[in-house]
């Protein structure tokens, strides 16, 4: 499995990087006592590495059959899996089933089903926690509708959390996608509802660690 930088990250990773030596080289030439210069030094290594592990983006190929597939679009956790009244596009009882990232994982957001791009919206609002229920429709978050192949309509969205303060989607109406690609990206946070027909087979439960990509978490049905 490859792992390259994803390009949300690379301005910010070289202005950060550019921050650093300058603050470190400053405080090594005026700091008669080093021992604080190399403690900055240490700090400011793990502060670089952790946002060069948050912007990973690895290229990964899932092995299943994508024809009847949900694929989980983030690395995290299982932390929602319910029945659910969505109302901004199926206006119907689904499962929402949500997982949540936290700092340590991957933030790019991959494509969960093949099919169609039938809507996207982005929509303002709050930055509350991402765990609490009413952030699915309270907070800064973004709306993309795939129509799959099977005839399902596949609700998902990107929701920015307490941290996060910006959401990137890729996808555009018309287009047909698949479960390789990236959908998008969600900076520093959250998670990702993704809400499915009541005859869906689950394939997960809650607290179950995902891998964006590849980690098959449901089955949809034929029509």
């Amino acid at each position: 499995m490859r792992v390259k930088i994803h390009h949300e990250g690379t301005n910010i990773i070289f202005m950060l990087l550019f921050i650093l030596l300058m603050v470190n080289s400053t405080a090594y030439l005026i700091l008669s006592y080093k021992v604080i210069s190399y403690v900055f030094m240490a700090i400011s290594v793990v502060l670089f590495l952790l946002v060069v592990n948050f912007f990973r983006s690895p290229r990964r190929r899932f092995k299943g059959d994508v024809s009847d597939a949900v694929v989980s679009s983030v690395d995290g956790k299982v932390v929602a899996l319910e029945e659910f009244y969505e109302d901004e596009y199926l206006h119907a009882n689904v499962i929402q089933l949500s997982v949540f990232m936290n700092i340590f994982n991957v933030h790019a957001n991959w494509v969960p089903v093949q099919g169609e791009v039938k809507y996207v919206k982005h929509h303002s609002g709050r930055f509350l926690s991402a765990w609490l229920p009413k952030a699915s429709t309270e907070n800064e978050r973004s709306t993309v509708v795939i129509h799959t192949p099977t005839g399902h309509d596949i609700l998902v969205r990107q929701i920015a959390g307490a941290v996060a303060r910006r959401i990137v989607t890729y996808v555009e109406p018309g287009e047909t996608v698949g479960v390789e690609e990236h959908m998008g990206f969600i900076k520093f946070g959250s998670r990702v509802d993704i809400y499915l027909p009541l005859d869906t087979e689950i394939m997960v439960k809650l607290g179950d660690k995902t891998t964006g990509g590849v980690t098959q978490i449901a089955r949809l049905k034929q029509h």
